[in-house]
């Protein structure tokens, strides 16, 4: 099962596994304050949507449409993957980020994805999210 945390927010027993999904380390944190068991970066909107989108909800919609033509690349789809692994079997696993934006930012939107493909496990990840 997969669930977002702010990565500032700080660490608990229930997270369970710890993956910081941001292609930028958390800006005035520790590696050992941050307590990331994985940093997959590749799975993050490139720096190009991430700067046009600016977390603003209004683009919300198109941001979604566009990181997930991103995900459909070869790279994205091997992150998808290993995501995917760490959550079978009933793992917790928590997606981090950094944005203050709680509600519109790329690590929801994965953790929706991730969570539906557990659900159907059948459906290959190369499908469209």
């Amino acid at each position: 099962m997969f669930a977002t945390k702010r990565v500032y927010a700080g660490s608990r027993s229930e997270d369970g596994l710890r993956i910081l999904v941001d292609r930028l380390w958390p800006r005035g944190l520790s590696k050992a304050d941050a307590a990331v068991d994985h940093w997959l970066k590749d799975i993050a909107p490139s720096p190009e949507l991430r700067t046009w989108f600016g977390h603003q909800p209004s683009l919300w919609p198109e941001f979604q449409s566009r990181y997930g033509e991103e995900l459909r690349s070869p790279e994205r789809i091997a992150a998808l993957e290993r995501l995917l692994d760490f959550g079978r079997d009933d793992a917790m696993v928590t997606l981090l980020f950094g944005a203050r934006e709680e509600r519109h930012n790329h690590a929801v939107m994965l953790c929706a994805l991730l969570n539906d493909r557990l659900r159907v496990p059948d459906r290959p990840v190369s499908r469209s999210p």
